[in-house]
């Protein structure tokens, strides 16, 4: 499990281009046949990608982790962006269509990924936290979740917002999860950006044609730099970080966030005229 390692704002301030890219940028998640996981310092945040072929394929448990099991003392948010599969817990299987989401509490002993058709397999994103307790593993249907619209034309930023793991919603300890999707000609989302010291983001950013590309903007309000995104590549965003992204074409993204609040509404929002 590769580590990334945190950055903090004076060592950002110094960067160029490639350096910033190595920083924040997380790319190859998604390996057919295979378990990709990278351990970010910042919260203690493991992400990852799944790609079941013809074999099912448990998560394992890296050694960096000091544990006997990956769940022994963690959570676990999963959300499929490829093709129908399915997550077996502890023995019982979850169906996972296309951007389901799963949450797979502190405690499980075993998580065992599948495709239901290993020619167009499914492609599970991961991101876990540390848990202080147990709760319930709990599945949500991207069909049955009712989206927040955000947003409007005019403003080119007119969005549909779908909260998995959330405070009204699955239940977790620290994990906050869920997908936004960028309308037909609309570009940029979370605009005026924001941060929020009180916890970390990651956004993965998918859909995105081949032919376009999404400006991701970080960085201090007052000292903003940018990172060119194509699809199924990551984003780590460090709690002192804006983070919202402007593209070439509609696209969407899985947030994640931990942390020490849930708070979906905690933000230290920057009027655009104030940005640099």
């Amino acid at each position: 499990m590769e580590i990334l390692p945190s950055i903090d704002q004076r060592g950002y301030t110094r960067m160029n281009t490639n350096e910033l890219r190595q920083a924040f940028l997380v790319d190859g998640l998604f390996q057919a046949g295979a378990v990709v996981l990278k351990y970010w310092e910042t919260d203690r945040t493991v992400m990852g990608g799944v790609v079941p072929g013809a074999e099912k394929l448990p998560i394992g448990c890296p050694k960096e982790l000091a544990s006997t099991f990956f769940n022994e003392r963690r959570e676990l948010g999963i959300i499929n962006l490829g093709e129908a599969g399915s997550v077996e817990v502890d023995g019982t299987a979850y169906v996972m269509q296309n951007l389901d989401c799963l949450y797979v509490g502190r405690g499980v002993r075993s998580v065992v990924f599948a495709s239901a058709n290993p020619t167009a397999p499914a492609q599970f994103f991961l991101l876990s936290y540390p848990a202080h307790t147990a709760y319930p593993t709990t599945h949500a249907s991207i069909a049955q979740t009712t989206p927040v619209e955000l947003g409007n034309q005019q403003q080119v930023n007119a969005r549909s917002l779908y909260k998995f793991i959330h405070t009204a919603g699955i239940k977790s300890c620290q994990l906050v999860m869920g997908i936004t999707a960028i309308k037909p000609g609309s570009a940029f989302n979370t605009m005026p950006a924001h941060t929020h010291l009180r916890r970390s983001e990651i956004y993965l950013y998918f859909n995105i044609p081949a032919s376009a590309a999404v400006f991701h903007f970080a960085g201090r309000p007052d000292e903003t730099r940018n990172i060119m995104v194509h699809d199924r590549q990551a984003v780590l965003s460090p709690p002192w970080s804006v983070h919202c992204g402007a593209g070439t074409a509609a696209y969407s993204f899985v947030w994640g966030m931990g942390g020490e609040n849930q708070e979906f509404a905690d933000m230290d929002s920057f009027p655009i005229p104030t940005f640099r």
